[in-house]
């Protein structure tokens, strides 16, 4: 990828980032960088991140993309990682990257659906 930005999709009050390729670390830092500042900006409730397209996934890809999640949930917006390829899912598994408090989905459309689930939650939270 080059030094433009990465272009972000807003559907309805969501925003969607597909990744794309074989990311550097200089890279991840910068789309790091640049969807919190969408968040923030934009005033988003969620956010979707399709890494569908991803060659592949390193640890630090791994632990930048959950370090992303926690930081789009500490400005106000649910966030859900979509789309990860069987491969990425066994790697991610081999090396042991904690990602627990993800939330993911199969696709966009699924992934649209978890983030509606997720805000209706904490508008209506059950005691």
């Amino acid at each position: 990828m080059n030094d433009d930005v990465i272009p972000v999709m807003r559907i309805a009050d969501t925003l969607l980032v597909t990744l794309q390729g074989d990311l550097d670390d200089a890279t991840v830092i910068r789309i790091e960088n640049q969807l919190t500042h969408e968040v923030a900006r934009t005033g988003a409730a969620g956010m979707l991140i399709d890494v569908s397209g991803l060659t592949a996934v390193d640890s630090f890809v791994a632990r930048v993309l959950a370090r992303i999640v926690g930081m789009i949930q500490l400005l106000g917006a649910q966030a859900a990682v979509v789309g990860i390829q069987p491969a990425v899912a066994i790697t991610l598994v081999e090396l042991g990257v904690p990602m627990g408090h993800l939330k993911t989905a199969l696709n966009a459309q699924q992934g649209l659906a978890l983030l509606h689930r997720l805000r209706r939650n904490d508008a209506h939270p059950t005691n």
